[in-house]
């Protein structure tokens, strides 16, 4: 398992702060994203094990309100350079 978690369902008005205080009873937290006005974020610990341990001990969780998912982050897809982003190229 990777040391990233996705943590779903949360509240908007959770700070980056209160998850990693929540996270961090679990490990070490070495990183926190919160993707404001999403309802979601990501937490990274420090080891695989401790990121195991915290996504057993808090999914679903009632946290700020709300019943949280977490699970393993999954790797961004690499896009085929068709779509709507942008390029680069002139």
């Amino acid at each position: 398992m990777e040391k990233k978690l996705f943590v779903g369902n949360l509240s908007y008005t959770i700070t980056e702060g209160e998850l990693k205080e929540l996270f961090g009873e679990h490990g070490t937290v070495e990183g926190v994203k919160i993707l404001q006005g999403r309802g979601f974020g990501f937490i990274e610990m420090s080891t695989s094990d401790e990121a195991r341990s915290a996504r057993e001990a808090l999914n679903l969780k009632f946290f700020g309100g709300r019943s949280i998912n977490v699970n393993a982050a999954k790797p961004m897809s690499k896009k085929d350079g068709f779509g709507g982003g942008f390029s680069n190229r002139y």
